[in-house]
């Protein structure tokens, strides 16, 4: 069982980068873009996580890691800051290329307010919780800041979220010990609400909507300051 977090990166990984190559998508084309935003927001939360882990907010079981460690993270923990925002990022991309219709454009700024509010809300209830105040109020200042800037793709972001959610509860609940004796990540119970969707905590939902908006946004800067460069 000491590869099973390995496995798990590399499920998520292998099928999405083979499938980068495919005529009909060419998404490492794109690369050039992905792969920097993806490595510089790794980075940020590499950094973050390390440094919960030495205050105990959350942690790693050696029965589910191969033992190489990186500061206070094991190895697999770093690989999966890469693997889970390329499959997201690659997913991104394929859903804007294969679905022209923006679903959620009139909606982006009713789903932007709703999802800063009730972040919030609950920030102001429970404010003393490390890992939920600290999500909660990063997410809705990213994502005012973006819906301030008129971001034209964070309507199209919403939409892939809906999509990378099935895949990501998959992950997550793995990792947070559905189907295991005992989780691969567990989290210190007075730093999280305390309610799950079965193992997953609530607030892993809005962290990795936080990662994934980092990288996306990156990635997008990257693009259009690339396109403009090449039109001047």
């Amino acid at each position: 069982m000491n590869y099973l977090y390995l496995i798990v990166n590399l499920f998520s990984l292998i099928p999405t980068l083979l499938f980068s190559f495919h005529p009909k998508i060419k998404f490492y084309q794109h690369w050039k873009y992905a792969l920097p935003a993806i490595l510089l927001v790794a980075i940020v939360f590499i950094m973050w996580d390390n440094y919960y882990t030495h205050l105990g907010v959350w942690g790693f079981n050696p029965k589910y890691i191969v033992g190489t460690y990186f500061a206070n993270l094991p190895l697999e923990e770093v690989l999966f800051f890469i693997c889970i925002p390329y499959a997201c990022i690659y997913t991104y991309y394929c859903l804007n290329r294969f679905i022209n219709k923006d679903y959620f454009h009139a909606y982006e700024r009713v789903i932007s307010f709703s999802i800063i509010t009730f972040l919030l809300s609950v920030v102001l209830l429970h404010q003393f919780k490390y890992y939920t105040t600290v999500v909660f109020v990063l997410l809705s200042l990213s994502i005012g800041i973006l819906s301030f800037l008129k971001t034209s793709w964070l309507s199209r972001f919403y939409f892939s979220y809906l999509f990378l959610l099935i895949p990501f509860l998959l992950v997550n609940g793995v990792l947070t010990g559905t189907g295991l004796k005992e989780p691969v990540v567990w989290y210190n119970p007075d730093e999280i609400l305390g309610f799950r969707i079965l193992t997953i905590p609530f607030e892993d939902i809005f962290y990795g909507m936080l990662m994934l908006l980092a990288s996306v946004a990156l990635y997008e800067f990257l693009k259009q300051t690339r396109s403009h460069k090449v039109s001047g």
